[in-house]
C-alpha cells in the first residue's frame, strides 16, 4: 500500500501530524508513507525514519501532476485549509479527511458558545487513519532532530551550563504575548537561569528583559510599581538559532514556559514540563501540550475570551485583561 499524508501549513500542523505518520507505518504491513507538506516546513520531516518520500506544495497543477504520477491506495488529509482540498479534489484516489471543528470554533470565539470536546488535535489526526488499521499509540510527537543542528549548553554561559529554563517570547499576534513588563515580571518569579528563544522579530524585546536583570536597565517599570529583588540569569537567544537548534535547546531544558505558539508542540515532543500562556485565544481550540505535563494559565472569568483562534495586533475591547491580568500561578521544582 502507498499512502499520501497531507500535512497542514503551520510548523505545529507538521509536527502533530507525527503520531498519525508513525501509526501508519508501525501498525499497517507492508505500506509505504509518503508525505505533502509546505517547502517552509518541509525541514520538521526530512530525519523521520517513518517516511518514505516528502512531496512539497508547488504550482497548484505541478503539485497535482506528480502525485498523480504516484497511484496512491489511499490519500489522508490532515490539512484543514481549502488549498488541499481543492488539489486533492482532482487526485484520483480514495481519500479520508480530517474531520474539523470549524464551525464549532467559529460559535466559540463569534458567541462564545462551547460545543468542542476536550479531545486534543493530534487525537483527531490519528481518528482520520483508524478506520486503515492505526491503533494508536502512547509515545506523543516526533521531532527528530539532524546532528548538524544540535546545539551544546557548554556555549551557553556558566549560569546556563548546569540547567537552565527556556521561555519563548514568540508568538505570530501580539494577544497571544505577555504586555513587555508582564514577561520581566514572569521571568523573576521563575527565578532559574533562563533561555530566551524566539524570532528575530523578538530580539528587542529579549534585549530588554537582559538588560533589566543584568543591572544595565532600569530596575523599574513605568507601568509595574513592584521591585523586583531576586537576581535572574537571562540569555537572550532570539534570532540566534535555527528553529531545529531552538528544539535542541528545548530538548536539554528544564522546563519550557511558552505562549500559544510553535513552541508547544516542540516542548510536547520532548516530554518537558509545559506552562502555557494563553491570552486571546483558548486552550480548548485543542492546541495544548500533549502527553507531557503541563499548567495552563489563563483567565477563564472574561466574557471576551476566546476573541478569535488565531489572535490580534491589538486587543479588540483596549483594556487587553486577558494578559494584563493573567495570574502567575505555577510551582517549577
Amino acid at each position: 500500500m502507498k499512502a499520501l499524508v497531507v500535512c497542514g501549513e503551520s510548523i505545529s500542523d507538521v509536527i502533530f501530524a507525527t503520531p498519525a505518520i508513525r501509526g501508519l507505518r508501525v501498525d499497517i504491513d507492508d505500506i509505504s508513507v509518503h508525505v505533502l507538506v509546505h517547502p517552509e516546513t518541509s525541514y520538521l520531516l526530512r530525519e523521520n525514519p517513518y517516511i518514505a518520500k516528502i512531496h512539497l506544495f508547488a504550482a497548484t497543477f505541478v503539485t497535482w501532476r506528480k502525485l498523480m504520477d504516484e497511484r496512491f491506495d489511499v490519500i489522508i488529509n490532515l490539512d484543514e485549509q481549502w488549498r488541499s482540498t481543492v488539489l486533492l479534489r482532482f487526485v484520483t484516489s480514495p481519500k479520508r479527511r480530517l474531520t474539523t471543528n470549524r464551525w464549532k470554533k467559529w460559535l466559540m470565539v463569534r458567541f462564545k458558545i462551547n460545543q468542542i470536546s476536550s479531545k486534543h488535535a493530534v487525537e483527531h489526526m490519528i481518528d482520520a487513519v483508524r478506520p486503515l488499521g492505526v491503533k494508536g499509540d502512547n509515545l506523543g510527537l516526533d521531532f527528530f532532530i539532524p546532528t548538524h543542528d544540535m546545539v551544546s549548553r557548554q556555549g551557553f554561559p556558566e549560569a546556563f551550563r548546569r540547567g537552565y529554563v527556556v521561555f519563548c517570547i514568540s508568538a505570530p499576534f501580539l494577544t497571544r504575548k505577555l504586555p513587555l513588563d508582564r514577561m520581566i515580571e514572569l521571568c523573576d518569579k521563575i527565578r532559574r537561569p533562563i533561555v530566551l528563544l524566539g524570532t528575530s522579530e523578538d530580539h528587542d524585546n529579549a534585549e530588554v528583559i537582559w538588560s533589566f536583570f543584568s543591572g544595565s536597565g532600569p530596575r523599574r517599570l513605568q507601568q509595574n510599581e513592584s521591585i523586583f529583588a531576586a537576581r535572574t540569569h537571562i540569555y537572550n537567544a532570539c534570532g540566534k538559532y535555527s528553529f531545529n537548534q531552538m528544539a535542541s535547546i528545548i530538548r536539554q531544558s528544564l522546563a519550557v514556559f511558552t505562549f500559544d505558539n510553535d513552541f508547544v508542540a516542540v516542548a510536547s515532543a520532548f516530554r518537558k514540563q509545559v506552562f502555557g500562556l494563553w491570552g486571546s485565544t483558548t486552550s480548548l481550540l485543542g492546541n495544548y501540550p500533549y502527553r507531557t505535563r503541563y499548567t495552563i494559565m489563563e483567565r477563564t472569568d472574561l466574557e471576551c475570551r476566546p476573541c478569535s483562534s488565531q489572535g490580534f495586533d491589538r486587543c479588540p475591547k483596549g483594556h487587553f485583561k486577558c494578559m494584563r491580568d493573567i495570574a502567575f500561578d505555577f510551582y517549577l521544582p
